[in-house]
């Protein structure tokens, strides 16, 4: 076994393989860039060495720079984690040539199904079904909108060497064909050193689902069951369960023996997936293989109970598999939501700045029950602008669906994130909507669901009667706090009412509050709701009990009440005794700032272009100007019809959120 490996990413994955290789009693190496100098993967390995700049192509992806941190460390394996170098033959190759060992499949398997234009003439040559696509190179955009003309629309766009996401769009017509073909080979060339593209027919109604193979250097390959992917936004997953909902043991069977058999075809070693659309009478057809581990492997070992990266680490070792097909049972089920440094409200744009809180929920496994929270940050650090936008993996675990979705939801509300934009709300959202918990989304689901973005969600009226209830309690227990302070005049004694008007979601509800020492019966709607917490006035996070059922509100302060976050929802409670409702309801409502005449960034980034000059008339829908934060390029459009009268910005200029880009007469 290997006494020290160097894991080449960042990050929540470079954390990931360092608490395994740590269980294994091996030393581990980190690399981090001008950015990451303070990371937490930097903080928990045993070494750490310096690789450069910021950028991801002046550092975590230069082979040169990791293979010098490698020898200066005497590093004897490399785990590449995913994206970065985790694909790429070269890299495989250079190790292999310095007698280093990598953590994953042979340069072959790479260069065969890692390159996504390969890997789908092989499929084919294997008889393997596949979606309709060209699969040759393209040279420009002009050659892009014919071929996407043969296909027929709609089309997605892919970098050959992508992942995650990177370098994808989805076309409908010519215009977008063109724009996205641009936008794919500059996102591929920036992420991972490769522009070449190749397109591919959209299926409409497909499901996403990808099968877990691992493969060691004796011949034996097994399929660790399926993750269903189907929850996935811009094309990039952000909910992952597994198994899925759809399959049957007749098709789980089909698909994990022919992504065995593919794998075995190319020789493969080490952890890989096979991805396949999945349409609604179960057939399958392949789309991929990705030669690495995925973001979403934590769902596949919390059903297994098999330690994905230690097998990588032992295959690479040359130990055997462990176990054979037989011996790989699906116990429960697990859930995966993706915690990501973007703004749902702004229409899910990059957010970047300061974690100022950053408490993820208690990480447990009991018989019944798990939480686990892969991450790669902590409170008090940045998220940067350089790199993907994810920060978290939380995992939940139950015996069946619907206990780990139940897991999941409890675990969302008590995750508290503050600094930054983030996209927790909209979990919330998704894992409370019906298509979901049923198990008949599509990978249109979001597309279909929140056709206008998510500009968070509605509550029912119960649960805004237990969200009042809560507030008028915790409000009287601030009140009493307030009576208590020390300093007052003589003689002039605080009392704290019982009576109390609670509006919320548009709603006012008069409220009776009879406390005891161990809580509050407060009667509302001609309900009476017993309500106990562990709140102290000014914590941002409060944990009641409503009639005996969990509830986690996260709690701001605002004039008069309380600002509650719930389930997707951004409430303002006002609690205010009769006579301040009173008065309340006569106050004028303040009005939003007209920022109909500007564009403004909608996220910290970088102008890449700017489509159009001072004088220019505009119509609805046409692009302005091009942002890239993430390693995303973003296109603001014009949103009505008008006429450019200034521009405040160029190409190369960084820009902060709400910054003025141009102006319009």
């Amino acid at each position: 076994m290997f006494k020290k490996i160097l894991i080449a990413n960042r990050g929540e994955i470079a954390c990931r393989v360092i608490k395994t290789a740590r269980k294994m009693g091996i030393q581990t190496v980190a690399i981090y860039s001008d950015a990451d100098r303070h990371a937490l993967h930097v903080r928990m390995a045993d070494e750490a060495v310096h690789i450069g700049p910021a950028p991801a192509n002046q550092s975590y992806i230069v082979i040169d720079k990791v293979m010098a941190a490698i020898k200066a460390t005497g590093a004897e394996a490399v785990h590449p984690g995913y994206g970065f170098l985790s694909e790429n033959a070269k890299f495989a190759e250079a190790l292999e040539a310095a007698g280093v060992a990598f953590i994953g499949p042979p340069k072959g398997a790479i260069e065969a199904m890692g390159d996504k234009i390969t890997s789908k003439k092989l499929a084919q040559e294997a008889n393997v079904s596949t979606v309709p696509g060209y699969m040759g190179l393209i040279a420009d955009a002009d050659e892009a909108v014919k071929i996407s003309n043969q296909i027929g629309y709609p089309v997605m766009i892919k970098a050959s060497a992508g992942g995650g996401g990177k370098g994808m769009r989805i076309a409908w017509d010519d215009q977008e064909a063109r724009e996205g073909f641009q936008s794919s080979k500059n996102e591929a060339a920036n992420s991972f050193g490769d522009d070449r593209i190749f397109i591919e027919k959209f299926v409409t109604q497909p499901r996403h689902i990808e099968i877990q193979v691992l493969a060691d250097q004796h011949g034996n390959a097994v399929y660790l069951h399926e993750r269903e992917c189907s929850i996935q936004r811009r094309n990039q997953k952000v909910i992952e369960e597994a198994p899925s909902p759809f399959l049957d043991e007749a098709t789980r069977k089909a698909m994990g023996e022919q992504s065995v058999a593919l794998a075995q075809a190319v020789g493969y070693t080490s952890a890989g997936t096979v991805e396949f659309i999945v349409d609604g009478d179960r057939n399958f057809y392949f789309l991929e293989m990705n030669t690495r581990l995925q973001v979403e492997h934590p769902v596949t070992e919390l059903i297994t109970g098999v330690d994905l990266v230690e097998q990588m680490i032992r295959v690479a070792a040359g130990e055997k598999l462990p176990f054979v097909q037989s011996d790989l049972k699906i116990n429960g089920w697990a859930m995966e939501s993706r915690l990501y440094a973007e703004d749902p409200y702004r229409g899910f744009l990059p957010s970047i700045g300061r974690l100022t809180r950053y408490r993820p929920p208690v990480e447990e496994a009991t018989p019944t029950r798990a939480v686990r929270n892969d991450t790669g940050v902590f409170e008090g650090g940045e998220i940067s602008m350089f790199y993907d936008p994810m920060i978290a993996k939380l995992c939940t675990w139950g015996p069946d669906r619907a206990s780990a979705i139940a897991e999941m939801r409890l675990a969302l509300d008590a995750f508290e994130v503050e600094g930054i934009g983030h996209n927790l709300p909209f979990l919330a959202a998704v894992y409370d909507h019906e298509k979901f918990t049923s198990g008949t989304m599509t990978t249109a689901f979001i597309a279909e669901e929140f056709p206008d973005g998510f500009n968070g969600t509605t509550l029912p009226d119960d649960t805004c009667l237990q969200i009042a209830a809560s507030a008028a309690a915790m409000h009287r227990v601030s009140e009493i706090r307030r009576a208590r302070i020390s300093g007052r005049m003589g003689n002039h004694e605080r009392h704290v009412g019982e009576d109390w008007v609670v509006s919320i979601q548009g709603a006012h509800h008069r409220v009776h509050i009879s406390a005891d020492k161990k809580g509050a019966d407060v009667t509302i709607a001609d309900r009476t709701l017993r309500v106990t917490s562990q709140w102290t006035p000014g914590q941002p996070l409060a944990r009641l009990d409503v009639d005996g059922a969990p509830l986690v509100l996260k709690i701001g302060k605002i004039s008069g009440g309380f600002r509650v976050r719930y389930r997707g929802a951004d409430l303002k409670v006002h609690v205010r005794s009769p006579r301040q409702a009173e008065l309340a309801a006569l106050m004028p409502e303040k009005l939003p700032p007209d920022t109909s005449k500007v564009l403004l960034c909608p996220m910290p980034g970088l102008i890449v272009k700017v489509d159009v000059a001072v004088g220019d008339e505009v119509q609805e829908g046409q692009a302005l100007c091009t942002v890239e934060a993430m390693k995303m390029e973003n296109i603001l459009r014009a949103e009505r019809k008008g006429v450019v009268a200034k521009i405040n910005a160029n190409a190369g200029d960084s820009l902060a959120v709400d910054d003025v880009i141009m102006e319009f007469e």
